[in-house]
């Protein structure tokens, strides 16, 4: 017979269930919301470390986090996101710090890097050239091989590291269950989404604006600096995409005036053109607290005809070059954007198609690998019948890692009496690339005396000692040139200052060790001009041309070899007459009259650096409405399929 119990005894033990039952569910709860408290406090372990590493300095981290202005917290709470995100697809809580600390840590590190060498900060944008990086590795390494070797030993044994840690973790860490990951990512996940969407800086933004988020896409870095570096790289993720800009179409485009040069056949004798990008190259006697025995670059000195304003610092050699082969400006894209690599893809104009359209033969010419800033692709977009480059070239000289400019310019020579019609040579040198090792060279034959540090003097003797022999390599051509039947012109400039590391701050030439971005007009050309060359063997030297933007280069070489086009000489001959150097930041009249951040200011820019943009943007992006107008050689060639 079973014993009956009491309905007393019965609603006593419910009752224990039911205390039980609340008690494991507030046991529950407060697990969740210390799991929710220690995910905050490595979201915000991760965003102090990613800041420190980035800024190389713990200074402006507190007001970054504690000023309401600022978005401190705002990336904190992206961070925490991702992480319970991530998290619920693992299925184990916390599991997410493994894999976002280090691919946090990692970018910011190489973003502090590259300022300290380049003045600007880890872009999106620079992973287009990864490949690149990884092909000068052989380089790097025969010049600082235990230092590779130190870093080779500390990429593995952090990979094994953190292979460890993740085996380990995934074993021991609580496992979410289904309802608890449901829940992260049902919350989670639409507010990401809604984070995503409002990264396009181009449009406005309230919940941005609620969140302190502000883009700074004119001054990247003080967007780097205001916004930090996790909410800055997001901001320039579209800064691929360019947009139209405001007011263009085929009625803006045919309302620019061009003047049809058809009936004009040019030169009576068409003159061969050589373009020389001088790598690097640079005047140091501009140290003018050091003396230099002998001058190193007399031949250069004595036929130069001005300055170009780069608008790069110590490298991002193919931004230089992509405005002086096609007469456009990097000031109408995307800071941190490449256009080699990002934006030409389809038949462009530049001098090639221009000279190939006068029966030139068009060459580009450089002693490195033609992948190389995706030169293979670009160089037949701008219309050059071949590209020579170390791998189609007899054997070159070195000169410490690189092709000497003595051997480029015998290679020169010897390409050009080879040529039975009128030529146009593009070439890019190399020997002037960085590091400057001592000792690259067996003798330093330029003797520099002043206040120097040991490492100074030894990085200074390097550069100079390139300098000199650039100068006369250059001489050897103009010798040659001069010896020619047909007038030869050359035009030989630098791309950008040299990365001579601490020589800059150290002699008082720059108060860092890269160039300002933005500042006074004085202060940007001391920083940003190199030496201009051009010549004629004909008519000597081309005088007076002052401080130019390399966009302004097709006008003067075309000017001096006798032609006449719509856009090189007809366009920017009415541009160069008022304004000579067009920098993102600066716009200098020919009387230094400068506008600093004029292109923030769009709706009151000058017609003519409207009708510049429109153009640009026609050629590069749009329906091309101008191309035959402006650019009718191009025309032609694209229309024959050549």
């Amino acid at each position: 017979m079973v014993a009956l119990v009491p309905s007393s005894v019965l609603a006593g033990r419910f009752a224990i269930l039911q205390k039980l039952g609340a008690a494991s569910r507030l046991q529950t709860a407060l697990r969740q919301l210390l799991s929710l408290v220690l995910t905050f406090l490595l979201a915000l372990f991760t965003v102090v470390a990613v800041e420190w590493v980035a800024r190389g300095e713990l200074t402006d981290l507190p007001g970054y986090f504690i000023s309401p202005i600022h978005p401190g917290f705002t990336t904190v709470g992206i961070v925490m996101l991702l992480m319970l995100v991530l998290d619920a697809l693992f299925s184990r809580a916390h599991q997410s710090i493994l894999l976002i600390v280090p691919l946090a840590l990692v970018p910011a590190f190489i973003s502090n890097q590259k300022q300290h060498y380049l003045s600007d900060p880890l872009y999106p944008s620079d992973f287009l050239f990864a490949h690149q990086i990884l092909e000068l590795m052989p380089v790097i390494v025969r010049e600082r091989p235990w230092t590779a070797v130190a870093v080779a030993v500390g990429i593995v044994a952090s990979v094994i590291a953190v292979a460890l840690l993740w085996r380990y973790t995934w074993r021991h860490a609580a496992a979410l269950s289904r309802n608890a990951r449901i829940a992260r990512l049902s919350i989670c996940l639409p507010l990401m989404i809604v984070f995503v969407s409002q990264m396009d800086p181009t449009q406005n933004s309230l919940i941005r604006e609620k969140l302190r988020i502000i883009p700074i896409v004119w001054d990247q870095k003080e967007n780097y600096g205001y916004n930090g570096f996790i909410i800055a790289f997001s901001l320039n993720l579209p800064m691929a995409d360019v947009k139209a800009p405001a007011g263009y179409g085929q009625n803006a485009i045919d309302a620019i005036p061009a003047r049809n040069y058809g009936y004009l056949s040019g030169p009576r004798e068409k003159p061969d053109v050589i373009m020389l990008m001088s790598e690097s190259f640079w005047d140091p006697t501009r140290l003018t607290n050091l003396t230099f025995t002998p001058d190193p670059m007399p031949n250069i000195r004595a036929a130069q005809s001005g300055y170009v304003f780069s608008p790069e610092f110590g490298g991002m050699t193919a931004n230089v070059e992509f405005e002086a082969l096609t007469g456009f400006s990097n000031a109408f894209l995307p800071y941190g954007s490449i256009p080699y690599q990002q934006y030409v893809r389809r038949p462009m104009p530049s001098l090639a198609t221009f000279f190939r359209g006068e029966g030139y033969a068009a060459r580009s010419i450089h002693p490195f690998s033609g992948w190389f800033w995706n030169r293979n692709e670009v160089y037949k977009a701008f219309g050059f019948e071949e590209f020579r480059t170390e791998e189609t070239m007899p054997p070159m000289e070195k000169r410490g890692l690189f092709a000497s400019d003595d051997s480029l310019m015998k290679e020169i020579m010897r390409e050009g009496d080879a040529m039975e019609r009128p030529f146009f040579f593009f070439a890019v040198t190399l020997q002037g690339h960085g590091p400057y090792e001592p000792h690259r060279y067996a003798e330093n034959t330029v003797d520099i005396k002043g206040d120097l540090s040991d490492a100074d003097r030894d990085t200074l003797a390097t550069y100079t000692q390139g300098v000199r022999e650039a100068d006369q390599s250059l001489k050897m051509l103009m010798d040659w040139a001069s010896k020619r039947d047909r007038e030869t012109i050359i035009a030989l400039w630098g791309d950008h200052l040299p990365p001579l590391g601490t020589v800059y701050p150290d002699t008082g030439y720059m108060p860092e060790q890269v160039a300002t971005r933005k500042a006074p007009l004085d202060v940007m050309k001391r920083e940003h001009q190199t030496p201009l060359v051009i010549w004629s063997s004909r008519k000597g030297v081309r005088k007076d041309v002052g401080t130019i933007s390399p966009s302004q280069l097709p006008y003067h070489i075309l000017k001096t070899a006798g032609y006449e086009h719509p856009f090189y000489t007809g366009f920017l001959g009415r541009l160069q007459k008022k304004y000579t150097i067009i920098d993102r930041y600066q716009l200098a009249t020919r009387d230094n009259q400068a506008f600093p951040d004029w292109a923030r200011k769009e709706q009151n820019l000058d017609p003519l650096m409207r009708d510049y943009r429109y153009l640009q943007y026609d050629a590069m992006f749009g329906r091309e409405y101008g191309l035959d107008r402006f650019f009718p050689s191009h025309a032609w060639l694209v229309s024959q399929g050549s």
